[in-house]
């Protein structure tokens, strides 16, 4: 299948899902992202709403990942809200692999966040307070990152979020 997308280097399959799904071709965040990711560099992407950026960084990660394992994505976020719409997009481009996808954010109960985590994940949005409580419980280990994402990073900072 050669589609505007595989031209970028992501998979067939994974070009056939992003088609699936309705895009036909990449924003130039993604034009410009993809590639860069693919090849295992690091990236520092700024675009508007709206753009694709969470696909941009998205897609090939979870080429890159291959196949289910550990936990080796962790994506931050400043808010709840940002958390979920990652780890919706995450569920639906992933949806043709055997990855895992979850999230962990404050503001609700422990229950089904360990259910995820105990159950095995490779990829993990969160939010750096719950991700702080789930490390200290010793529910999750990051050993095994290889890949991380600091999405709106100037949202944290602002929030007091320091390194």
């Amino acid at each position: 299948m050669d589609t505007a997308f595989s031209k970028l280097g992501l998979s067939d399959a994974l070009a056939f899902g992003v088609q699936e799904m309705g895009y036909v071709e990449p924003t130039p965040i993604q034009a410009q992202a993809i590639p860069v990711v693919l090849s295992g560099r690091d990236l520092i992407g700024s675009a508007q709403t709206g753009t694709g950026k969470t696909a941009a960084f998205a897609l090939p990660i979870i080429q890159k990942l291959g196949t289910h394992g550990k936990l080796r994505c962790l994506i931050l976020e400043p808010t709840r809200e940002l958390a979920l719409q990652v780890e919706e997009a995450f569920q639906k481009f992933s949806k043709f692999t055997d990855l895992r996808v979850t999230i962990v954010y404050g503001g609700v109960g422990y229950g089904k966040q360990l259910e995820d985590l105990r159950g095995g994940i490779d990829i993990l949005a969160a939010t750096p307070g719950r991700l702080l409580d789930h490390m200290e419980q010793g529910n999750v280990s990051l050993a095994n990152v290889d890949i991380l994402v600091l999405d709106e990073v100037d949202r944290m900072l602002d929030m007091g979020f320091l390194p």
